[in-house]
């Protein structure tokens, strides 16, 4: 169940961070000064960006201009070479990394959930399955009372209330690990749809951001969307649990996606390129993941160097502020490996 701390004081500090930091956008990137750090990219993130930012900036002087766009637009900014860093919840491969002179390290592990809008139910009243979720998502489930959702939920009076599914509009690396998930549960799903931060959705509402899919389905009767779980907490939405791979029944945590990051080694990943859905354990979360920020080793030393001063204070200092909004720190093994990858190919 929903942790019901993370319900009330500290939320309000994320609330606050949140508006600060879009306060702070509304300078823009292209009056960043030398005192300003500018990046762009992905939405799951941003709550935690931003938390981290504003504490940085009263400790330092130094402002962090983030925009949460989309992961596909962090690649695309940071491709261009408009921002610091860009952030996306995909990680790119070392083939693309090479050929357009990147780096990408983790920043945080978390998770995502299905919250819907049904009249009567509660948070983590509902129970959902991989499968039955992609075939919500290929319209083959298109009412609440479908008795493939009934038998998961015996106990539970179902509505005749057709389903209004929700999804990502933008390029997205929350849609990545969703689409990703439902190609390792669902081979009709894998054929016909398969994993992209961008896919041919067969039904649906598009929304952008992780914002954008959880007002819609606070607005919609009867909708269901995938969002990161920072986003069910501060806008206390009703979530789904779900069966994992062991066929345990789960509820999203912080320790469950910690315990979906305990089975990679990220410090034997190549450029850290690990994929966090569906892993095995008794009480891991099916589909959790994490967002990687990325460099260009081309961009000047000095730009690099704040960015690499920004998120080693964040590493270092911003671990509690991480975990009240659901964010799992990365274990110093971690850490320290991405220190050594900074200075194998950034030189800082």
């Amino acid at each position: 169940m929903l942790n019901s701390v993370h319900r009330k004081g500290r939320l309000s500090a994320g609330r606050l961070a949140v508006a600060i930091g879009t306060a702070a956008l509304a300078l823009g990137l292209a009056t960043a000064r030398a005192d300003e750090i500018t990046g762009a990219g992905s939405t799951w993130v941003y709550p935690l960006v931003i938390k981290w930012a504003v504490a940085y900036q009263h400790k330092t002087g130094t402002q962090i201009n983030y925009q949460g766009i989309g992961s596909g637009g962090g690649i695309a900014q940071i491709n261009a070479g408009t921002v610091a860093f860009g952030a996306s919840d995909m990680p790119l491969t070392p083939a693309y990394l090479r050929k357009h002179h990147l780096i990408q390290f983790p920043t945080a592990i978390a998770g995502e959930d299905l919250v819907m809008n049904i009249p009567g139910i509660r948070p983590g009243e509902l129970i959902l399955s991989g499968p039955v979720v992609a075939k919500i998502y290929l319209h083959e489930i298109a009412k609440w009372n479908d008795p493939r959702i009934q038998a998961l939920n015996p106990h539970v009076k179902l509505p005749n209330l057709d389903i209004a599914v929700v999804h990502r509009s933008d390029g997205s690396g929350t849609t990545f690990t969703f689409t990703n998930y439902l190609s390792k549960v669902s081979p009709e799903w894998k054929k016909r749809i398969g994993a992209n931060t961008v896919v041919a959705w067969p039904t649906g509402l598009g929304g952008k951001g992780n914002e954008g899919v959880a007002a819609y389905v606070q607005r919609i009767r009867g909708a269901i969307g995938y969002v990161e779980y920072a986003y069910i907490l501060e806008n206390h939405m009703t979530y789904a649990r779900m069966y994992n791979r062991e066929h345990r029944l789960v509820s999203p945590s912080l320790a469950g996606f910690q315990a979906a990051a305990s089975h990679v080694d990220f410090t034997k990943a190549h450029d850290f390129y690990v994929i966090l859905t569906d892993q095995p354990g008794p009480t891991t979360w099916p589909i959790s993941g994490c967002t990687w920020q990325i460099l260009r080793t081309n961009a000047p030393k000095a730009k690099n160097e704040k960015v690499v001063k920004f998120f080693s204070w964040g590493f270092e200092h911003g671990q509690s502020m991480a975990r009240s909004i659901a964010f799992g720190p990365l274990p110093p093994p971690t850490v320290r490996a991405i220190q050594a990858y900074w200075m194998k190919h950034l030189g800082i």
